[in-house]
């Protein structure tokens, strides 16, 4: 099915993905209260005067609620995706969609479409690019993410198991108001005296050895920040725990958010409540503590991982979701 990602750019063109991917670029005339999820561009409806199914991103961006808009009055299919924003849509829009494809059956609950208009597309990791080494020797404790507060780092570091090491990958500066804003700092002064070591943002060329060297991945995750602030949706789905699976490494993550459609207790990692330090800590020492167990939930990660979550599996349930809608895209 030939397929044309149309986006947004400083400058207007078309060119062909080496993955054989058509994609348009077009230049904003402006963006709708200066936020750059909301571009408006006058060649936007030729763009998409051809197809047959508009499937559309973060449906609450002017251009995307645009499309599905266009979509339904010219008598064509519309999806949409929704990759965080949280909410329920607006009105109009359920109205405008043939199916919603959400990144987590969580993501379906929140933005409440009706179940027969749903059909789940997870994300996933390429699994040749993030796979076990056998030859590498796996030690302590991984977290990958945004630095910010509702990621549950600092419930991370006050349940390491006494000499453990845990590494921190990932950017920081994403909290602008105060006390939020400070969260770094809380962090380095929760690791004075413990093994914890903050890398920073890591390169894609880097990323998967952390994967691969790493006993443990954790996903920390919680609902009620360190500052007292509630955050209703702190995990949409969870690709690190994805790629953590797919490297052969076993997961312990909080149970929020589509991270239980994930991390098979038991199986392929631990679940734990949010912000439970203690039970946290008990299922890092056991993973630490026992190597042969820690192998076989990661071994089973491994297998779950390329059978359900990869960008493979990913690609073809879009395509089933876009066949079912084909035949009847003129309504």
């Amino acid at each position: 099915m030939p397929c044309e990602l149309v986006t947004f750019g400083p400058r207007p063109h078309r060119r062909l993905d080496r993955s054989g991917l058509r994609v348009r670029e077009l230049r904003p005339l402006l963006h709708l209260g200066g936020h750059p999820a909301h571009p408006i561009a006058r060649g936007l409806a030729g763009a998409l005067a051809d197809a047959d199914v508009i499937h559309v991103h973060h449906p609450r961006s002017a251009p995307s609620f645009g499309a599905a808009l266009l979509a339904h009055l010219g008598g064509r299919a519309a999806v949409a995706t929704d990759h965080g924003a949280g909410g329920a849509p607006t009105s109009l829009l359920p109205r405008a969609l043939d199916l919603f494809l959400p990144v987590s059956r969580h993501s379906a609950w929140l933005l409440g479409f009706p179940p027969a208009r749903v059909r789940v597309i997870w994300g996933g990791a390429d699994p040749t690019r993030f796979r076990p080494d056998p030859t590498l020797v796996r030690r302590g404790i991984l977290f990958v993410g945004r630095i910010t507060p509702h990621k549950g780092i600092d419930v991370l570091i006050r349940a390491l198991p006494p000499g453990s090491t845990l590494l921190v990958a990932g950017t920081t500066g994403h909290d602008r108001r105060l006390p939020e804003r400070g969260y770094p700092s809380v962090l380095r002064r929760l690791a004075a005296g413990r093994d914890v070591r903050f890398l920073g943002p890591v390169t894609e060329a880097e990323l998967p050895e952390l994967y691969r060297r790493a006993a443990v991945v954790v996903l920390p995750s919680v609902h009620r920040t360190c500052f007292g602030r509630t955050v209703r949706v702190p995990e949409l789905l969870g690709l690190a725990a994805i790629e953590g699976m797919a490297s052969g490494t076993p997961v312990v993550c909080s149970r929020v958010g589509g991270l239980p459609e994930v991390v098979e207790h038991g199986g392929t990692g631990f679940l734990v409540e949010p912000g439970d330090v203690e039970a946290l800590r008990d299922r890092l020492r056991r993973l630490l503590g026992e190597p042969r167990t820690a192998a076989r939930m990661g071994a089973e990660a491994r297998a779950v991982a390329v059978e359900r979550f990869t960008w493979g599996a990913c690609a073809e349930r879009c395509l089933a979701a876009y066949e079912e809608l084909r035949p009847n895209a003129v309504r």
